[in-house]
């Protein structure tokens, strides 16, 4: 009788801890997630944080386009701008999460693909803000250190360059086992385009860090030695998230209310930059105005930058005599009457372009920084390429035609000639209008050169001065507040007129 009570005791202790666990055990709630489920979540948040950053400040400040109510954002009164901040820290942690998968194994394609996406990730936070927590960040989980240090910009930018040419090593030997790629699609042919990515993200940031230091022997030594160093070659390669017809993954303005988008229209500066050229890139980023359509004389009209609520509202008669935003990037509900309707698959999210690249090198070759190739035909590239990327993603139910005109190369205006100041002076140009809609690069790009002007408006509630950076977020103060007062100390007055280090 005994053994049969303790037989009894010991099946119920089983079948209570067998139930137990099951019990208590969240399937819906993973303790591990493969890298490729991780890297297609990074991806997505994070060029939807640039659609996101472009149409709220960066497509603003740039003056691609201006706002006719509820104008803060184009009168300067930024206070936070939180955005860039919070998705690279949050999504940065999944990057880790990466990086601890796959451990020690250089031939993982998924190190090299973390790595490039790391460095594009904390150069728009760096840009941003300036000094902010790189070496320290995303350490909490595995380390415990919840407060981390901030960097200096000089390190964070070796650090992103380090990562990257480290990056075009990796995937110069990784395994094609890449899945996950919501960008370039994974597989072999993605990896040479995530190097292909890795080398000309370096042009980029080498370009930006030239104000501070000589990178013409870097720079130099990556475009001589395309084998080990490939960059892009076309406008295949431009590393762009394409978006579907169906939700959850549309453009993220196709769901915007109707107010919200008309908020922004095209900026006058835009209109009247691209109508002295003649440039037919201009029906892409710009509609006619409702009231010259009902008047049969269509025409594309923008308004100023910087105005008082009320001069907004009532510049050029009223809201129907201002163009808004293109076809290509409306709303569900945002298309103009007799208007096909908007595409939600048409619009991409925009990380790095082969037109960039090209106005890249045109820059670094006329300032003699590199020594390979022409920069006026590295500059005639840049403009063909942008023309031919807006012809191939503008759906041809919208009836616009981007065809570049036969003269517009060799025109004054657009012509490489001149001396080298007026020269930069066009690569800056066209640079600005290749920029349309990627993020905050051309806020960036402006604020190293200068070029092309940005001229504050006339209501602008900032001193005539244009913003050079965000400010930390508030909640940094109460978080991680001994730090932060640190890079304060060390950088400036946190405010928006603070220029970061490798912007003054």
């Amino acid at each position: 009788m005994k053994f049969l009570k303790i037989f009894l005791l010991a099946g119920l202790l089983s079948a209570c801890t067998h139930d137990f666990s099951e019990t208590n055990t969240n399937e819906n709630s993973p303790t591990n997630v493969t890298p490729d489920l991780l890297l297609s979540g990074v991806i997505r948040n994070m060029m939807n944080q640039q659609v996101n950053s472009a149409w709220g400040i960066g497509n603003i400040v740039a003056q691609h386009h201006a706002k006719i109510q509820f104008v803060n954002e184009d009168r300067y009164l930024w206070g936070e701008q939180n955005g860039t901040w919070d998705a690279v820290y949050n999504n940065y942690r999944n990057l880790q999460n990466i990086f601890t998968a796959v451990g020690t194994d250089s031939t993982n394609p998924y190190l090299g693909v973390a790595l490039v996406l790391k460095s594009w990730m904390f150069a728009q936070v760096t840009d941003a803000y300036g000094d902010v927590p790189f070496s320290q960040a995303g350490r909490a989980k595995l380390e415990g250190i919840y407060q981390p240090e901030y960097d200096k910009q000089e390190d964070i930018y070796a650090g992103i360059l380090k990562d990257l040419k480290l990056a075009n090593t990796v995937l110069a030997k990784a395994t094609p086992n890449l899945e996950g790629d919501v960008l370039y699609g994974g597989g072999a042919n993605a990896i040479a385009k995530w190097r292909k990515l890795a080398n000309t993200l370096r042009l980029r940031y080498l370009l930006r860090l030239s104000k501070q230091k000589d990178v013409s022997t870097e720079m130099a030594g990556i475009v001589a030695d395309p084998a080990t160093y490939p960059v892009f070659t076309g406008n295949e390669d431009n590393a762009e998230l394409k978006y579907l017809s169906a939700a959850p993954n549309q453009w993220p303005m196709y769901t915007a209310r109707v107010g919200s988008f008309d908020e922004f229209r095209v900026s006058k500066t835009l209109v009247d930059r691209l109508t002295a050229l003649g440039d037919t890139r201009l029906k892409v980023f710009g509609r006619p105005t409702q009231k010259s359509v009902a008047e049969g004389n269509p025409v594309i009209a923008g308004i100023p930058n910087g105005l008082s609520d009320a001069d907004a509202l009532n510049y050029n008669g009223g809201v129907q005599s201002v163009s808004r935003v293109g076809y290509t990037f409306a709303c569900l509900v945002c298309n103009d009457i007799g208007q096909a309707p908007p595409d939600p698959a048409a619009p991409r999210a925009l990380l790095m372009t082969y037109a960039e690249l090209q106005f890249t090198l045109a820059e670094a070759r006329e300032r003699n920084m590199i020594n390979t190739g022409d920069a006026a035909t590295y500059y005639a590239n840049g403009i063909t390429a942008n023309f031919n990327y807006w012809k191939s993603i503008v759906p041809s139910q919208y009836g616009i035609d981007v065809t570049m005109p036969a003269n517009y190369l060799t025109q004054a205006a657009v012509a490489y000639t001149g001396s080298q100041a007026e020269k930069l002076a066009k690569i800056a140009l066209q640079k600005w209008i290749a920029y349309y809609f990627n993020g905050l690069e051309a806020w960036f790009d402006w604020r190293r050169t200068g070029m092309p002007e940005i001229v504050p408006g006339p209501s602008n509630l900032n001193n005539g001065k244009v913003p050079v950076r965000f400010i930390y977020p508030q909640k940094e103060q109460s978080l991680n507040g001994t730090n932060r007062t640190k890079a304060v100390e060390r950088q400036g007055a946190d405010d928006q007129n603070t220029r970061p280090w490798i912007a003054k």
